[in-house]
């Protein structure tokens, strides 16, 4: 052997003793070695890698894996659909998953492959000869986000396929789940807690969080791990005949498959394995939520096939939810960054699935009069999808005498705002949008982005800083900040350039124009589009104050319960209030010319594909300077539908209907022929 090979062999033999270890030191929080150990073997690779750095292999736990943030992720098409399983929930169930799987195989042998459901995140892995290329989540199985850049972070997963007891595939596409131990989750909330940071309702939304960070290098922080269940694409075959033996293969390369794993000669067996896990559940490393069911032999899946979406040879048998016995102490209406009131149970605290449960959330008010909970009661509450607590039903026989019943609040409990809720609507929202505190978040954020006032430089953390400084108090605040110019020089990172800026950008949008003051409100139902008609339609802001919700329903774009949301806005003296302020600062506009009747107005046009010549925001704002609304979907009012590359089930829907489709070049031309291009 040359001394090259030799050498190959010594790191990659140290790269997956290292691997071995990061995991079950990191994730597991179980060392199987001491530091000054561990750090010997680190050493020993170092020192290979200084001396051979030509050999050094990509997947080196010497160099950290991170890198720069991104701004977004990307979306990927999988070139083999990532299907959802069914559900079982019953013995009964699973056995007549079990019967229609023998009315298509009749007289064959059926051997059941058992693994554990995991509750993590679903994820495809791409490997091209060997080395990880590809990273994406499931998303909605058509489709997921490539997060290639925080998979390479995940210390069990191998980013390098090597030669062993089995050759490397050309092509390897592995499906699996991204998970964090108990552990380590256990790990990472106390050390959060330690550091006054957020923690992490479950182990999954700590798994799902991570993954889906920008930063790669957040992601490298978490005690994460890759558990895989299956192959999706392998060129050249991997020539295994069942999925328990594709499992092992998997592991020749360096996978972790779940702890326990089970071949099943009859669905009887299947249901005692499930009755055994149940009892070894609260002893695994790892959440998890049921078993999933497969056929083992590869070929009868294939012989089974698939339903729309999902495979007819493999279910899920899910667990049965556990719920509890308590009682409501109060019902608290809490309000959201938008104004919606949420109603929230006070329970005597209960333990519910091994998590104590105190307060548990009932949506809505129709939600209240549908269980006919009331203060006093004594209810059932369970954890959903063993994980969100919800009440499932109320005792009426335990009702005490005393028991309070429950109804709307008439003003909003953080300003006093009157409730509203349009008829036909669930959802009881604060009128005082623009002074309630419990949206102020929200509000200057909508307020100041680009397509509203557009004050560039207000971003989320200064924003935080300023409320923390008590110079927000609502959005007409904004104008005042010039006034405390020495205030603002104090925040972090704040200098004297950074301070003007923002001071200029501020003064810069004083100018403006109606639609854009209109959308910038943050009215609920009015977007960009239904901004514009509101503006050409009443022409000052006067008359839109003072239009009644007849007036309002009768402008494109308005339906009968936005029009109840805008004449609720205009309603609230609290709005009005901010309004004012806004306006004696400075804000104005253009005064309205003579209205013209616009070529396409009213027209409802839909915009699909990946466009070459344009942005999708340059296509919008041609077509709403003639008169149309852009939608986001095709349905048989659509006028036209604009086609640009790799256009999807829109451009399916469109034919179906009857509906025109223009590509990229005709759509210019015709825009060029009123007058619209591009600047």
């Amino acid at each position: 052997m040359s001394v090259d090979l030799t050498v190959v062999a010594q790191m990659r033999q140290l790269i997956q003793l290292l691997a071995k270890h990061n995991h079950a030191y990191y994730v597991m929080d179980q060392p199987t070695i001491a530091d000054s150990e561990y750090d010997q073997l680190f050493h020993q690779l170092k020192a290979l890698e200084e001396q051979y750095p030509h050999l050094q292999q990509p997947d080196t736990p010497t160099v950290k894996v991170g890198g720069q943030a991104l701004s977004k992720f990307v979306t990927v098409t999988h070139a083999v659909p990532m299907l959802s399983l069914g559900n079982v929930f019953n013995q009964d169930d699973l056995f007549a998953f079990a019967r229609r799987i023998e009315e298509r195989l009749p007289n064959q042998k059926i051997e059941y492959d058992v693994e554990l459901k995991f509750d993590g995140l679903a994820i495809s892995l791409w490997y091209e000869h060997g080395v990880l290329v590809r990273g994406v989540t499931r998303g909605d199985g058509e489709t997921g986000e490539d997060i290639t850049q925080n998979v390479k972070t995940i210390r069990n997963l191998p980013k390098l396929l090597c030669e062993g007891h089995c050759k490397v595939p050309d092509l390897l596409e592995v499906r699996g789940e991204v998970l964090m131990p108990k552990s380590g989750f256990e790990k990472l909330n106390a050390a959060n807690l330690a550091k006054g940071e957020k923690t992490f309702a479950n182990p999954r939304n700590a798994a799902a969080g991570s993954l889906r960070q920008l930063d790669p290098n957040i992601a490298s922080s978490r005690p994460l791990a890759f558990y895989a269940y299956g192959i999706a694409q392998c060129v050249p075959h991997h020539g295994q005949t069942t999925m328990s033996a594709s499992l092992e293969w998997l592991q020749h390369f360096g996978f972790a498959v779940g702890e326990r794993h089970f071949i099943c000669d009859s669905i009887e067996d299947v249901q005692q394995v499930y009755e055994q896990i149940i009892e070894e559940r609260p002893n695994l490393s790892v959440e998890i939520d049921g078993m999933v069911i497969k056929v083992n032999d590869l070929k009868q899946q294939k012989q089974l096939g698939f339903l729309s979406r999902e495979p007819r040879w493999a279910t899920a048998y899910k667990f049965p939810a556990v719920a509890a016995l308590t009682t409501v102490e109060n019902i608290d209406w809490q309000v959201g960054r938008t104004g919606t009131l949420t109603p929230v149970a006070r329970l005597n605290p209960v333990a519910v699935g091994g998590v104590t449960v105190s307060n548990v959330t009932l949506h809505n008010i129709g939600e209240i009069h549908r269980l006919d909970v009331r203060i006093g009661d004594t209810v059932s509450v369970y954890r959903s999808g063993d994980v969100i607590p919800k009440v499932e039903k109320v005792w009426p026989e335990f009702r005490p005498v005393d028991a309070v019943e429950v109804h709307l609040p008439e003003n909003c409990p953080v300003c006093g705002s009157p409730v509203v809720m349009p008829e036909g609507e669930a959802l009881a929202r604060c009128s005082g949008e623009l002074y309630c505190a419990a949206q102020r978040i929200e509000t200057i954020r909508h307020f100041v982005s680009r397509k509203a006032m557009d004050i560039e430089g207000l971003g989320d953390r200064w924003v935080e800083s300023l409320l923390h400084l008590n110079l927000l108090k609502d959005v007409a605040d904004i104008y005042h900040l010039h006034e405390h110019r020495d205030q603002l020089l104090q925040i972090e990172k704040m200098g004297e350039k950074s301070v003007q800026n923002l001071i200029d950008s501020i003064e810069n949008s004083k100018k403006t124009t109606l639609a854009a003051f209109i959308y910038a409100l943050g009215i609920r139902g009015v977007g960009e589009t239904t901004a514009r008609m509101l503006a050409n339609t009443f022409q000052t802001l006067e008359a839109l104050k003072a239009a009644n919700v007849e007036a309002l329903k009768k402008t494109p774009d308005v339906g009968d319960i936005t029009a109840e949301w805008i004449a609720d806005f205009f309603l609230a003296p609290h709005n009005i209030e901010v309004l004012d302020r806004l306006i004696a600062a400075g804000i104005h506009w253009d005064a309205p010319t003579a209205p013209t009747r616009q070529p396409l107005n009213g027209e409802s046009w839909v915009l699909t594909g990946t466009l070459e010549q344009m942005t999708r925001d340059q296509a919008t704002q041609m077509l709403q300077a003639l008169g149309a609304r852009v939608s986001g979907s095709v349905s048989s009012k659509t006028k036209c539908v604009v086609a640009g590359e790799k256009a999807g089930s829109k451009l399916e829907k469109a034919a179906k209907l009857g509906i025109p489709v223009m590509n990229e070049t005709d759509f210019l031309s015709l825009m060029a022929g009123y007058g619209q291009t591009l600047s």
